[in-house]
């Protein structure tokens, strides 16, 4: 964590979490309610896509606009947009499949080069892309701009490799498990640049977090465990509640 004292303040420097092992497992649980939430409200809930997509949206605005509004890291507002940003994500990818006929390979093409477009914007304007100094406003919204596009990408990639090449749920989440694996691999022991390697991790882990998510709640029939949506998403969130609620007692631990 960032921080910096003066005058007996603590002042945040950063307005992201420090990258360890919780980040990584609310990051994951957070693509798996990403999948099995949009699910739930759009086929369970009988909402459809297109209105499920709208409240979500709004949803998320309101959970950026407390990110934004803050000056500095609180774990329970950056994690409520995360997990908002996860579904919305997830839903503009379906809603382009599904009511637009637009191709998977089509969507992981475009998320791609919309990505990349920001990662070019980002680094022009800040010279980094670090998330180690987000620290003003305009590199948040690149940030978040990116974390929308990571999970769109992901939701696309995901839903090409276990639907479209009918490899199932559980062995496509192997693949992006085994690639996450790598890029830990590539970091660790070749010195890959870190900037590129969490941007590339935290792409992988939506689908990954997404293939674990429908092998637990899709039917038998489907290659899932059948646990259903509504008991998946209301696991990982309770999980993820717990773990947030940890977070927030260690920085005020660590913050006096």
């Amino acid at each position: 964590m960032n921080i910096k004292r003066k005058n007996d303040q603590v002042i945040m420097l950063n307005k992201v979490p420090e990258v360890m092992i919780f980040f990584w497992l609310v990051k994951m649980m957070s693509t798996t309610v990403g999948e099995t939430a949009a699910d739930f409200l759009t086929y369970k809930l009988h909402m459809g896509l297109v209105i499920t997509t709208a409240i979500t949206g709004v949803l998320f605005l309101g959970t950026l606009f407390l990110q934004l509004k803050n000056k500095q890291y609180v774990p329970w507002i950056y994690w409520s947009t995360v997990v908002m940003i996860s579904v919305l994500g997830t839903l503009i990818t379906d809603d382009l499949v599904d009511n637009f006929g637009v191709a998977l390979q089509t969507t992981t093409a475009v998320f791609s080069v919309a990505l990349l477009i920001t990662f070019a914007l980002w680094y022009a304007s800040e010279k980094t892309l670090s998330i180690h100094s987000i620290n003003t406003a305009k590199r948040e919204l690149y940030y978040w701009t990116a974390i929308l596009f990571t999970f769109a990408l992901g939701t696309s990639a995901g839903d090409q490799v276990a639907e479209s090449l009918d490899v199932g749920y559980a062995l496509s989440g192997m693949i992006f498990g085994a690639l996450i694996g790598l890029s830990a691999l590539a970091y660790y022991i070749f010195k890959a640049n870190p900037v590129m390697i969490f941007w590339v991790a935290y792409i992988l882990t939506r689908p990954f977090g997404a293939s674990f998510g429908d092998y637990l709640s899709q039917p038998a029939e489907n290659g899932g465990l059948a646990l259903g949506t509504t008991s998946t998403s209301f696991i990982f969130i309770f999980v993820i509640t717990l773990l947030v609620t940890y977070m927030t007692i260690r920085q005020k631990k660590v913050c006096g």
